[in-house]
């Protein structure tokens, strides 16, 4: 059993900060739209009929994490968003959103639409897991 050598001056360790803590500003006044977070996964005749894959309605089993999140009299222009592997971070003038996704996404790789008649915007992000008995392929 060994100790780590600690600084003295720190209060917290880096492992202990949750990622996209940056992002967060409890003084902000916005207030945090409503949002769904929803999974998407692709089946074939194969999965539903068959049985032959090892695919299960569970969320372990989803390809891709869609947010639909409400914003109200807001233009496609006012919305500034920003996806980290763990974290969506959105912004208008009359609201905010700090997300912690529950699963790690691929964050280069996303789709933002805004449906501007349901005053929605969706997020689509592809999950990003290891590969395991479900998700091999």
């Amino acid at each position: 059993f060994q100790v780590k050598p600690e600084n003295r001056k720190t209060i917290w360790n880096t492992e202990e900060v949750p990622e996209g803590s940056e992002f967060d500003d409890t003084w902000d006044p916005r207030e945090q739209p409503e949002y769904q977070i929803l999974f998407k996964q692709s089946v074939g005749t194969e999965d539903v009929f068959f049985g032959m894959s090892r695919k299960d309605p569970s969320t372990a089993c989803c390809e891709d994490m869609v947010i639909k999140i409400k914003l109200p009299e807001t233009k496609y222009s006012d919305i500034t968003l920003d996806i980290q592997d763990k974290v969506l971070d959105l912004r208008t003038p009359k609201k905010k959103l700090l997300l912690h996704l529950p699963y790690r996404v691929d964050s280069k790789n996303g789709k933002a639409r805004f449906l501007s008649e349901e005053e929605t915007l969706e997020v689509t992000l592809r999950v990003s897991r290891m590969f395991d008995f479900i998700n091999f392929a």
